[in-house]
């Protein structure tokens, strides 16, 4: 029943919020580095190739994230 206590249940929700706030910092310091804007590339010149990137390193950042909070 140590899923239900209340103090590791607040530090999952923190760990959380900081790992997506981690996240998008991440992704905006990616869309700044890169050329050109992504959201253009993407929507409306439909780019598949740097759509396909863009989650290869959403999910990359993410493990590493929740590697980092998890040990």
């Amino acid at each position: 029943m140590e899923y239900l206590n209340p103090k590791a249940f607040a530090a999952s929700i923190v760990y959380s919020l900081l790992g997506i706030v981690i996240l998008v910092v991440s992704f905006y310091l990616f869309n700044k580095l890169t050329p050109g804007t992504l959201r253009k590339e993407i929507i409306e010149d439909h780019n598949n190739a740097l759509a396909i990137l863009g989650a290869a390193f959403m999910l990359s950042m993410a493990l590493i994230i929740s590697a980092a909070i998890h040990g």
